[in-house]
């Protein structure tokens, strides 16, 4: 019975070459849309927005699975792929719809064993998991607890900001709305497994934290928010 043995399932030229599909394809779902397409107008609804966020979470994936000791090829692939049907697929069924690209692509290029095709696939797929992660891969619980930890911390914060501006709220608003990435954060806490991605957790809500502190420390009129900033 012959064993499928591949010393390095991933080279950096094939890396870069897997990082550029994944950006032309999700720049080609966006310039695709009909005009006026789902949240066309928020910003993060764009290719570049997408595609930062893949690295965010590639970056965070790579960290703890090195650290948890999962196979990081897996997961770097996984990681890189997992928002690539983001744009242009239903939201419940982008996790699927990115698994079956990626199968496409590693299945029509290199010489990837069939076994870790498979794995990354299952950590895709795995990816949107509203359970306990403990019931998933090693390599599926790196990718999930990364893209959880994306929007907590500073990153998160920016965000929540930017979003205010396109719904027209003010500034007064600010500690009201970054309360909302601390409670995130706080979820994202109760889900993840790993001590890697728990320090990472709690160092991103400290950051959250003292955002607010020195935002309401300078403008006296701030609203105060909620009790869990306190």
């Amino acid at each position: 019975m012959g064993v499928e043995i591949k010393e390095t399932p991933v080279s950096e030229a094939e890396f870069d070459e897997m990082k550029r599909f994944v950006y032309e394809y999700l720049d080609a779902s966006v310039q695709n849309e009909e005009e006026g397409g789902r949240m066309r107008w928020y910003p993060w609804h764009s290719a570049e927005y997408r595609f930062n966020h893949t690295l965010n979470v590639l970056s965070l994936a790579e960290e703890i699975a090195r650290k948890e000791g999962a196979d990081v090829d897996v997961v770097r692939v996984a990681a890189l792929f997992h928002d690539v049907a983001k744009l242009d697929a239903d939201q419940e069924v982008h996790a699927e719809e990115g698994a079956r690209v990626a199968r496409e692509y590693l299945g029509s290029r290199g010489s990837f064993p069939t076994s870790f095709i498979d794995r990354v696939c299952r950590a895709i797929d795995a990816h949107t998991h509203s359970g306990d992660i403990a019931e998933l891969s090693l390599e599926g619980r790196c990718l999930i607890e990364a893209d959880l930890l994306d929007k907590v911390g500073a990153n998160g914060t920016v965000l929540m900001l930017l979003r205010m501006g396109y719904e027209a709220r003010t500034h007064m608003d600010s500690a009201t709305m970054i309360d909302r990435v601390y409670e995130r954060g706080q979820e994202a806490c109760e889900r993840i497994q790993s001590p890697t991605a728990e320090t990472i957790a709690h160092e991103r809500l400290k950051r959250v934290r003292w955002f607010c502190e020195w935002l309401e420390s300078e403008v006296p009129e701030m609203e105060r928010g909620p009790e869990a900033l306190e």
